[in-house]
């Protein structure tokens, strides 16, 4: 038997310690998209760090859950906004299926939010745009680096982005063909406050294409 040390820390570490915001679902947002700009804005004004950090999980091409974290872009009618590169594994499994889910956890108020649906990759113009907007050096990383591959040692990276960093300064948008942005536009969104009693508060709405409008659900703790 392995020495259980660890599993007694992990239960003593302590979670879910308030006090947290008062909620009261009753009146919530007829949508989700405002009801998550109105959380965010609450996240920001309790110093929630990176609020703007969510897991994106997809689907890899043998079934199995693949998630990261990556930073929000916007949200709009269309849905929730990221970038990611075309050839990445992550830009491969949104081309295959597009099925993907969103998660924001905000442990300083203890809120969770769920996201899942199907995510559309938007037009050239506005991923160029995107592309166009970040800075000189995110721009460089994002070319110089073949994401997720092998690399022989950190010297091939260093000699990778002093390359890219020279085509830059005569082409400033190369790679911005490989770029994309997408919009997840979730047909069901959970909101979920936590509380120290367990008793959690949980909110979900899903869309009901038939009738265009959010339908809105208590859950169970």
């Amino acid at each position: 038997m392995e020495n259980d040390s660890f599993r007694t820390e992990l239960r003593n570490t302590k979670v879910l310690q308030g006090p947290f915001p008062d909620l009261n679902f009753d009146t919530f947002p007829e949508t989700p998209h405002d009801a998550f700009k109105l959380w965010f804005h609450e996240a920001v004004t309790a110093g929630v760090k990176e609020p703007h950090a969510m897991t994106l999980s997809t689907v890899d091409e043998s079934g199995y859950p693949d998630a990261r974290v990556l930073i929000l872009k916007n949200v709009d009618a269309r849905g929730w906004h990221f970038a990611i590169k075309a050839d990445s594994p992550k830009g491969k499994q949104l081309e295959s299926s597009g099925h993907a889910a969103l998660t924001f956890y905000w442990p300083q108020v203890a809120r969770q939010i769920r996201l899942k649906g199907k995510a559309v990759a938007l037009s050239d113009e506005e991923s160029a745009l995107d592309y166009e907007s970040r800075p000189l050096a995110s721009r460089i990383s994002a070319v110089a680096s073949n994401q997720s591959q092998i690399l022989s040692g950190r010297g091939a990276l260093t000699r990778s982005l002093a390359e890219t960093e020279a085509k830059m300064l005569d082409y400033p948008l190369i790679g911005v063909n490989k770029w994309r942005v997408y919009a997840l536009m979730p047909h069901a969104v959970e909101f979920w406050q936590g509380s120290d009693t367990r008793l959690h508060q949980r909110l979900r709405y899903v869309y009901e294409e038939g009738e265009n409008k959010w339908q809105r659900n208590l859950l169970w703790p």
